[in-house]
């Protein structure tokens, strides 16, 4: 048996520790992927605030437009529930079990936070490399869960879209396109129909862009339809990020993660699920040039079509009309967001920190 540190990184003051098995994570029985395989598992709060249910605050809440309030109430706080990750990513809430799953990157690990518990390990390694160890970004990036339940992640490492099934096993959903190996699915989005939409930007190849091993020659958003047949949709978008339908699927969302054009896209989506060319729907220039951390990163929509948009500064508000709301500024270079609870909690992964924050809106589809 091996003990696995959870969140030590430097800049976090407490450490906690995960036993494993053989230096693996399996699955737990209350995971969305039943349980082929089991292991105990201890571990130590993330923080002592974690501990006594009592979280501190962080950021500011920059609210621009009247409209906001109706969003984020005037006395709403992000909370911080755990630091001391090396980039974290992906969040996603597991209704059957009550807890969120979210992907700590560098480190290769999906990890799981509830009140009860606070962080634990929930899969390690997130993406089966090997033997061989890598620098980079070799962990799972997007997360998702599928209509029966099961986890679907974007794997940097292995370079596919894969399903998690019952038994615990990988089912890789899409790893080539034209025969050639894609670069680092990022993040994806459902359609109501079960088609996955996916961006595929180059960030976990170990050289980025220059890696030796990219086969690609452009940065796609694909779809895969449940046959398996993968579409590429466009290659207009230089680092395609995250991305998120409207409530009625007639419009898709993209972000750019390019520090030369750092914007959010909207693509209008045909009959066929195909997508017209794209049109800004916010450029973030501004915000980046004034040396706000971070790019157009993960984005989720609520059920009245606003997008809640991570970019520099934080978490962007807008309209449906790409009108910009407000800003949840994390102070930090903010990944991701992703609906929870009761539909109406937001959940913000920012660099080292796991976040939330009560709305008075629903997730789309919630």
């Amino acid at each position: 048996m091996t003990f696995m540190p959870v969140g030590c990184a430097p800049r976090m003051g407490a450490l906690f520790l995960v036993l494993t098995v053989g230096g693996y994570c399996c699955w737990a029985k209350d995971d969305p992927a039943a349980t082929a395989q089991t292991a105990k598992q201890t571990a130590k709060p993330a923080t002592k605030q974690a501990a006594a249910k009592a979280y501190p605050t962080f950021g500011v809440i920059e609210r621009v437009k009247p409209e906001f309030d109706k969003l984020i109430p005037p006395n709403a706080k992000l909370e911080k529930l755990a630091e001391g990750f090396d980039w974290s990513e992906g969040p996603v809430w597991v209704k059957s079990g009550n807890y969120l799953l979210f992907s700590d990157i560098p480190p290769n690990r999906i990890l799981k936070w509830n009140a009860a518990d606070d962080v634990r390990v929930f899969m390690e390694p997130a993406s089966d490399i090997g033997p061989v160890k890598r620098g980079g970004e070799p962990g799972t990036n997007g997360l998702l869960l599928d209509k029966e339940g099961r986890l679907v992640t974007c794997e940097h490492g292995r370079r596919c879209v894969s399903r998690v099934e019952k038994d615990g096993k990988r089912t890789i959903l899409a790893d080539k396109y034209d025969g050639k190996r894609l670069n680092s699915p990022n993040d994806a989005c459902f359609k109501s129909n079960g088609d996955l939409y996916f961006t595929d930007p180059p960030y976990g190849l170990e050289k980025n862009w220059d890696d030796p091993a990219r086969e690609q020659p452009h940065c796609g958003v694909y779809r895969v339809t449940p046959d398996g047949k993968v579409t590429l949709l466009t290659t207009e978008l230089t680092r395609p990020n995250g991305i998120a339908f409207s409530p009625d699927e007639k419009k898709l969302y993209v972000a750019n993660s390019d520090p030369m054009r750092p914007v959010w896209m909207v693509f209008d989506v045909q009959p066929d699920g195909t997508i017209a060319k794209g049109r800004v729907f916010y450029d973030a220039s501004k915000w980046f040039k004034a040396g706000r951390k971070g790019l157009p990163d993960g984005l989720k929509v609520d059920a009245g079509g606003n997008v809640f948009a991570t970019g520099p500064g934080g978490v962007h508000v807008f309209s449906p009309k790409g009108e910009h709301l407000g800003t949840i500024d994390t102070g930090e270079a903010t990944a991701n967001c992703g609906w929870g609870d009761d539909g109406s909690m937001l959940y913000v992964t920012a660099d080292m920190f796991l976040g939330r924050i009560k709305t008075a809106t629903k997730g789309a589809g919630w």
